[in-house]
């Protein structure tokens, strides 16, 4: 795990209450391409259910994190797409099933007219910063 240096409000910024508006650290850069709510066999999990894909996405993420020997612990930035932001209580109750709220990472959320498939609800990319 690398040092991670968490910025919630920088000088002049208005605090955010679910992200740390800077995150910074040294170390190797591990990028994870956006994941989508399907389980190891290509299957969608959670149809209609933004809490039941959240849930799965996160997953992924970990798995993802994983192979490249980091952890949630490590994540600098996450990117959430939604198809609607009524699904962003979803997401958060996912995080901070993975990520504790002394640990939040730096993060945008988007609301997209459609992912690659309409049955998506949502899709996360995250960006890791890992010891050397």
């Amino acid at each position: 795990m690398s040092e991670l240096t968490r910025i919630p409000a920088p000088d002049g910024v208005a605090a955010a209450a679910q992200y740390s508006h800077v995150v910074l650290g040294t170390g190797r850069f591990v990028a994870v391409a956006g994941q989508l709510p399907l389980d190891e066999r290509s299957r969608l999990v959670g149809e209609g259910d933004p809490a039941a894909q959240a849930r799965q996405v996160f997953e992924n993420l970990r798995r993802c994190l994983a192979a490249a020997g980091a952890s949630f612990d490590d994540v600098v930035k996450l990117t959430c797409f939604v198809t609607d932001m009524a699904h962003m209580p979803a997401v958060r109750a996912a995080r901070a099933e993975h990520i504790p709220d002394d640990r939040l990472p730096a993060a945008s959320a988007v609301q997209v007219a459609a992912l690659v498939r309409p049955e998506f609800l949502l899709e996360i990319e995250a960006y890791a910063v890992v010891s050397p």
